[in-house]
């Protein structure tokens, strides 16, 4: 006889979360590396949009996603954030299954400071504003750098106080927990989508991307003497 609460390793991150999860990872990481490079101005500007996009899906997501994705089943109010707190503090944390009230907390300021970001830097990049928009669009980057800063040692604090990897969670999509609380459908077509959109964004830009250094110089004599050429036919 199947005991339904039981727990045991069951799905609980659908696949689109997974891939949203890793890729905005990859993206924010090599948006921050590439910030101060005029030579790389180009990648930092594509994983920023990047980062919009994902950005979009998910709030999508989190709305008709998957029961542990969407934003009605984590997202909790200050009494349920200090309670859980509260629970840790005394050694005996509350045990949620999908994101718990301060790390959804956490996410959510997340969320909001990446379009914060992604709008101001779009602008910034347009040349929209003024130097205080850069300034904003920096300083909103360094309070989402500590934020993420945050959310690791939040993931570290609940990995050793519930016993388990939330790290590898996000990797496999399972957890323990009792059956009833899984999901029954991963969802990898859709991540599979995902993946080819972004890696296809990222071919057109990469394709799109004006030459520099060497070829920059040899399509400018080539253009040069195109135009020689062709003001000589006309003499």
């Amino acid at each position: 006889m199947n005991d339904n609460s039981t727990p045991r390793s069951v799905l609980v991150w659908d696949a689109p979360v997974r891939v949203f999860h890793w890729l905005m990872v990859l993206s924010f990481v090599g948006a921050w590396i590439t910030a101060e490079s005029e030579r790389w101005r180009l990648l930092h500007v594509t994983l920023g949009y990047t980062m919009a996009g994902l950005l979009v899906f998910r709030v999508l997501w989190g709305l008709v996603g998957t029961r542990h994705a969407r934003f009605s089943d984590f997202v909790r109010g200050p009494r349920a954030v200090s309670r859980y707190v509260a629970s840790l503090l005394r050694g005996q944390p509350e045990h949620h299954v999908g994101h718990n009230p301060a790390g959804a907390l956490a996410i959510v300021a997340l969320l909001l400071l990446t379009g914060v970001t992604a709008l101001s830097g779009w602008a910034a990049y347009e040349e929209l504003g003024g130097e205080w928009l850069e300034e904003l669009h920096d300083g909103v980057a360094h309070a989402m750098l500590a934020l993420v800063g945050v959310h690791l040692a939040g993931v570290l604090v609940g990995s050793w106080a519930h016993h388990e990897n939330l790290v590898t969670a996000m990797v496999t999509g399972r957890k323990h927990a009792p059956p009833a609380e899984g999901i029954a459908r991963a969802w990898r077509s859709l991540a599979a989508l995902m993946l080819v959109a972004v890696l296809g964004f990222w071919w057109l830009q990469w394709d799109g991307a004006p030459p520099t250094g060497n070829d920059a110089t040899a399509t400018r004599i080539e253009k040069h003497d195109g135009h020689e050429r062709r003001h000589g036919e006309r003499d």
